[in-house]
């Protein structure tokens, strides 16, 4: 076992197969959203001190999205007790609840959490062979300015920028950090992947959800976005979904009575009695909904999709709603949707605790992927502790789930 004082996990664990954490993060230094914003937008994303606190501001508008945007300190690893390895349920709570009811302990941020040469040491001591490595504080970045599809464009850039400086796009073939693209203005998109793609990227990040456009929100599935996606799938490059604000929380923010932005990602937002009773709202599905629905996959079938932190409670009831609708209705659909979901979806299994069941549903191990979720609260303490969950299964899926998945997705060596 090895130890950092504040996390614990078994130290230079070596699997018989190759290892790739489909969801690790970097926590973003200081200058991530504003070393490389022109001038034109010079003071759109700052830091501010708000009774002794520093939070973050975009456009002057404080939001706690994140309520610590510096990391100084940091929920440890795995501390919200979701981890299923460690006896937790892999649920996550209401949005004022994520511990359920545990009180989460804190712990200076790590270099590793920063910066690309400390991390894949630390990795290598974990016994993680790779990772697919997503923001956390740029999270929070594009529905504060969906009113406004080229600031959003100009903020997304300037954050690549950083993240190609300052992690590359493939650290020593270990590290997939993962720039994000935002549909909003479809030029920019399309030249957002160019420069992302010639400087290595192998996989991106979009939102799952509806695209804010200067024609007002819509689905990034419709023909009208079509030239990106077509040079999407010329490129070969993953597109990566990962859990995030996807505006969803205007809804809850109606019933309680509270400003469209006011979304706290670990705060109470009102309250947990009508949350836990309320309509659930699924970005996730909704895009799953749309990328079959309205063909994209059809269009383009050599897309992949990788949706990333969402709990896997979600994947039995699509797929049973995939088979039901398909049964009641094949009319409306060119293909079978359950098929067209088993091509173009590589699903991250997050806190899942049977996935032979998934496997028995119809799913294919070259197609699920473990994550972690490391360094959040809300993940896992000791990542390959994951091998523990599969440990029933034949060697050759375990080796898929575990990181065969992950590397054909983004076409790396085994």
């Amino acid at each position: 076992m090895s130890t950092t004082e504040d996390f614990i996990y078994v130290r230079e664990r070596r699997l018989p197969y190759p290892t790739f954490d489909a969801d690790n993060h970097m926590y973003e230094n200081r200058d991530a959203l504003t070393k490389f914003i022109p001038k034109e937008y010079e003071g759109i994303i700052k830091y501010v001190e708000v009774k002794g606190k520093t939070k973050l501001a975009i456009r002057d508008l404080i939001t706690d999205y994140i309520p610590n945007p510096t990391f100084a300190r940091v929920g440890v690893p795995g501390g919200f007790g979701q981890d299923v390895t460690k006896g937790g349920d892999g649920v996550h709570r209401t949005a004022g609840d994520p511990a359920g009811g545990k009180r989460v302990r804190a712990m200076p941020s790590l270099d590793a959490f920063f910066d690309p040469e400390p991390r894949l040491a630390l990795m290598k001591d974990m016994g993680i062979d790779r990772t697919i490595l997503w923001p956390t504080l740029a999270n929070a970045v594009e529905e504060r300015v969906a009113d406004d599809p080229d600031a959003a464009c100009t903020i997304v850039h300037a954050f690549n920028q950083w993240m190609h400086e300052h992690w590359s796009f493939a650290y020593a073939d270990a590290i997939f950090a993962t720039p994000i693209i935002s549909l909003s203005v479809l030029d920019r998109a399309i030249a957002e992947l160019e420069f992302v793609a010639e400087r290595g990227a192998r996989i991106f990040l979009m939102r799952s959800t509806a695209v804010p456009t200067w024609k007002g929100r819509r689905s990034f599935a419709l023909p009208e976005f079509d030239p990106f996606w077509e040079r999407v799938q010329e490129l070969g490059l993953v597109v990566g979904m990962h859990t995030g604000d996807a505006g969803y929380g205007r809804y809850l923010n109606e019933w309680e009575g509270r400003g469209a932005l006011e979304t706290r990602a670990f705060q109470t937002n009102g309250s947990p009695a009508f949350q836990v009773l309320a309509s659930e709202k699924s970005p996730l599905i909704d895009s799953m909904a749309s990328i079959i629905g309205h063909g994209l996959a059809l269009r383009f079938p050599g897309l992949r999709f990788m949706p990333v932190e969402y709990p896997s409670t979600w994947i039995r009831p699509f797929v049973q709603k995939l088979r039901r609708t398909y049964e009641e209705s094949p009319v409306l659909f060119d293909e079978d949707p359950f098929e067209t979901f088993k091509r173009a979806v590589y699903i991250h299994i997050f806190h899942e605790a049977d996935p032979k069941g998934l496997l028995d549903l119809g799913l294919s191990a070259d197609r699920l992927m473990f994550g972690s979720d490391f360094p959040h609260p809300e993940g896992m303490e000791d990542p390959l502790a994951y091998v523990d969950i599969v440990a029933e299964l034949p060697a050759d899926q375990q080796a898929l789930i575990m990181g065969g998945a992950a590397a054909q997705a983004l076409g790396v060596a085994a």
